[in-house]
């Protein structure tokens, strides 16, 4: 190993479970409260090493409601620029106005949009068995 090179990580890389809900409706363990007076189960051949979760796709809220912002902006542009000018307002305050006007609803209804989205993919949800796995190591 030389000096220019950073040590390897010694966190062990977990998979991406966003998204992931168990079927049964509980909490998964790793949410839950602690039980001081609980020791780790050590599993045996008899019992599963996995459970049943409950697999969607859900969008992002985030990035629609800004792509929404950002259409009402581009519509206060178009109004604002093509309209008929007014000698006691600027170009610049009527834009500001408009882009109050449009990017408040635009936000909203991008808001609606998501929300039905997310609704499709609880309809659309699969059900899938994950494993639980040990690490030797550590």
């Amino acid at each position: 190993m030389t000096a220019e090179q950073p040590p390897p990580s010694s966190i062990p890389e977990q998979p991406d479970t966003r998204g992931a809900v168990p079927a049964d409706g509980q909490s998964a363990p790793e949410d839950r409260e602690p039980d001081p007076t609980a020791s780790e189960p050590v599993p045996t051949a008899s019992e599963p090493t996995y459970r049943e979760v409950t697999v969607r796709r859900a969008p992002k809220f985030v990035p629609f409601m800004a792509i929404g912002a950002i259409l009402g902006f581009l519509a206060a542009l178009v109004v604002a620029y093509t309209g008929p000018a007014d000698p006691t307002l600027t170009r610049e305050s009527v834009l500001g106005f408009f882009t109050v006007a449009f990017a408040i609803p635009g936000v909203l209804l991008a808001a609606l949009l998501v929300l039905l989205f997310d609704r499709r993919s609880y309809r659309r949800a699969e059900r899938a068995r994950a494993e639980r796995t040990y690490d030797d190591d550590a």
